[in-house]
């Protein structure tokens, strides 16, 4: 197969655990593809609560604001986490406590991807909310994984502190549902929607084969 250089961007939220869960089978479908096809693969904002006031909200009052009762919350979340254990992915929701806005999780993303380190910064993220329940968008957490994985911690303080920086979370969501997404994970490959949802891997890397034999 002829080496292929494309970009693969994954439209994600930080608290969507189908996200969680189809990061890690888009890194299996890149295994089952092979060096031979080489992809860059960014991670680009979208947010599920842009309502969500700063400091985000409890979380049991937000899961029975979204889904009509803390039961049936429960009962879909239990549902999620049975996949995420099909594919080896610890998952504690009943460790959050908060419901966090993600705009400073996507903001600390954003930098990371400037500085080469936004696989790591995304892999910090899911496990501190879906495994670890932190407040991914308390500036104190998102300050400490950024560290962990490289950045300056001046560096990102004033990324937090930017003015701009939720403007730019909030056009990227509104450019992603003019590109037709309407649900997360979605993967854009070169410009163009692949399709969206956590697919297993072998579904991820049959498209991505496809697609880039037609010259995507």
């Amino acid at each position: 197969m002829t080496t292929a250089r494309a970009c693969l961007d994954i439209v994600s939220d930080v608290v969507c655990p189908w996200c969680y869960i189809g990061k890690h089978r888009l890194e299996r479908a890149l295994e089952l593809m092979g060096p031979e096809v080489a992809l860059e693969v960014r991670w680009q904002p979208f947010e599920l609560n842009p309502e969500l006031p700063s400091e985000g909200m409890e979380r049991d009052a937000y899961c029975a604001r979204k889904f009509g009762s803390l039961a049936r919350a429960q009962a879909i979340y239990a549902r999620v986490a049975a996949h995420a254990a099909e594919d080896g992915l610890p998952m504690a929701v009943e460790r959050i406590a908060r419901t966090p806005n993600t705009r400073a999780a996507h903001r600390l993303i954003e930098l990371a991807g400037a500085h080469g380190c936004q696989d790591a910064v995304v892999d910090a993220l899911f496990e501190a909310y879906f495994v670890l329940g932190h407040d991914v968008g308390d500036a104190g957490v998102l300050i400490e994984i950024g560290v962990r994985a490289g950045l300056a911690r001046d560096a990102i303080t004033h990324a937090l502190a930017d003015p701009g920086g939720a403007a730019r979370i909030a056009r990227a969501t509104d450019a992603a549902h003019a590109r037709g997404v309407d649900g997360v994970p979605a993967f854009i490959l070169n410009g163009r929607l692949l399709f969206a949802g956590a697919q297993s891997p072998e579904t991820i890397a049959a498209a991505l084969i496809r697609a880039l034999a037609k010259g995507w």
